[in-house]
């Protein structure tokens, strides 16, 4: 069975609830696509949570390691990662029961989508979080 996408209705009410967003492999580089969303979203008003090793900051909030370093609650997961590097950050919000994942355009990883998806995340895969809150949102 192929891993299918939450209908856009339910992006829409997930992009309206949440409040934290830990991106995975934040770029501090403000010409890197992830800096670019990031600070998008930043500017709709999202908590946005640096994830990337050996940096201090990004966009002006703490940046940690990885995923479990994160103490702040986190409502969705954001990653730009290569998707064979997806199955260590899937075990991370498995063992915090993190509610959301969102695997940006071209992160495909049919198995953890499913994986996640099965132990209660809502996954959303192969998707921009901005081009969706730009046609969902405004």
């Amino acid at each position: 069975m192929t891993f299918t996408n939450p209908r856009p209705e339910d992006i829409r009410n997930l992009l309206d609830t949440i409040r934290h967003i830990a991106v995975v492999g934040l770029s501090p580089k403000p010409a890197r696509p992830s800096h670019q969303v990031a600070s998008a979203l930043q500017q709709f008003g999202y908590h946005i949570i640096p994830v990337r090793p050996a940096v201090d900051e990004v966009l002006g909030e703490p940046a940690y390691a990885n995923l479990a370093d994160v103490p702040d609650p986190v409502d969705l997961v954001n990653v730009f990662r290569a998707p064979d590097q997806i199955a260590p950050i899937i075990d991370v919000c498995i063992e915090r029961h993190l509610p959301a994942i969102w695997l940006q355009d071209g992160v495909i990883n049919e198995a953890e989508a499913r994986r996640a998806s099965d132990a209660g995340l809502t996954v959303i895969m192969d998707r921009c979080i901005y081009r969706d809150y730009m046609n969902l949102m405004r």
